[in-house]
């Protein structure tokens, strides 16, 4: 007799590590169940629950490799130089170990996607009426070629397995893109990543969008001064590596542990420069002060980490903190994993 769907999940639960999690999930389809008939919203349940299936697919056999992500117009020419540009932006961000992301799409994604080549490109299609087919390059990439029902399903998984976003010029849905990634990272809901406005040299799209963020909402208080520290630009593909590359020189990633901020590190940093860096950035801390330490990473590397309590209102100036360690004269580790680098215990190391 074959096994209901509900009888396999028992058994596949029975030693799963993150089995409460899971029956908490399921519990909340139970309510929704409980209080909702209406086919049009099991139709968004099991699309937004496919997507989330199809991406965690995906991804889970390219987490060891960091990813940028490029944004930009679909409208976007072969004979435009902002075309050209995303074709080597792509190739120099292969060449210095990263993959490649994009929305699948013509234009800019396309050009990333060319200069990527296909065993480097990773595309996250999106289902619309016109434009959104997916291109050449990155359609016929085996396991590389996501097609999301929905926008919200999309973005997430764009912000999750970013290291680093270019924004190139581009219409609504590139400010909508870029809009959405800057709240999230200026609220603090997604990890520290390079952000990096990239246009062709005398290309004025991007200057003349960021004086007018900060005369209309810098000026009025709307937003806060060091909040355009979260924006760098650049104008060719190695300025733009080079931002991100020395986002990560001595930065690591951050995360969460109970109420505390930590920042994964490459290299410890002297005790006399922590003392300067307490002076420096007290604003940044919510209370205590910044002390050091050491905390495990997502791949159960043991790394020295600066801890400290989050006031999640300074983002910007937290980006100011990221921007002074990678300008230290610190001898920093060449590869992000070493042979020979201590693991955490099991359980995970406090």
């Amino acid at each position: 007799m074959e096994q209901s769907p509900l009888q396999a999940l028992a058994d596949a639960l029975q030693d799963h590590p993150q089995r409460r999690a899971i029956e908490r999930s399921i519990v909340s389809l139970l309510e929704i169940a409980r209080s909702s008939s209406d086919s049009d919203e099991w139709r968004l349940i099991n699309g937004a629950l496919a997507d989330i299936r199809d991406g965690l697919g995906v991804f889970a056999p390219h987490r060891q490799t960091r990813k940028v992500t490029v944004f930009g117009s679909a409208r976007t020419s072969p004979e435009e130089a902002a075309y050209r540009l995303a074709q080597e932006l792509a190739a120099e961000a292969v060449a210095r170990g990263f993959e490649v992301m994009t929305g699948a799409g013509g234009g800019i994604m396309e050009a990333a996607n060319s200069g990527a080549g296909c065993e480097n490109s990773i595309g996250l299609n999106v289902d619309l009426p016109f434009e959104q087919h997916a291109n050449r390059y990155v359609n016929g990439c085996d396991g590389r070629l996501l097609h999301f029902r929905y926008f919200f399903t999309r973005k997430l998984f764009f912000l999750r397995e970013s290291d680093a976003l270019v924004v190139m010029p581009g219409g609504f849905g590139t400010f909508d893109e870029l809009f959405e990634s800057l709240t999230l990272i200026q609220t603090g809901r997604t990890p520290p990543i390079p952000l990096v406005m990239l246009a062709p040299s005398g290309d004025h799209f991007w200057p003349d969008w960021l004086q007018d963020i900060q005369q209309d909402l810098a000026s009025r208080g709307l937003i806060s001064p060091e909040d355009t520290s979260l924006l760098k630009q650049a104008s060719t593909a190695s300025e733009a590596m080079a931002h991100i590359c020395h986002f990560y020189r001595v930065f690591h990633t951050a995360q969460f542990a109970e109420d505390r901020m930590e920042l994964l590190l490459h290299c410890p940093i002297p005790s006399d420069t922590l003392s300067n860096l307490n002076r420096e950035f007290d604003e940044l801390v919510d209370e205590g002060n910044i002390s050091q330490g050491e905390s495990c990473d997502s791949n159960g590397i043991l790394r020295p980490c600066l801890r400290f309590h989050l006031d999640r209102r300074r983002i910007g100036l937290l980006y100011r903190l990221i921007d002074r360690l990678n300008d230290l004269p610190l001898e920093v580790t060449p590869a992000i994993e070493q042979p020979g680098q201590r693991v955490c215990s099991v359980p995970p190391c406090p």
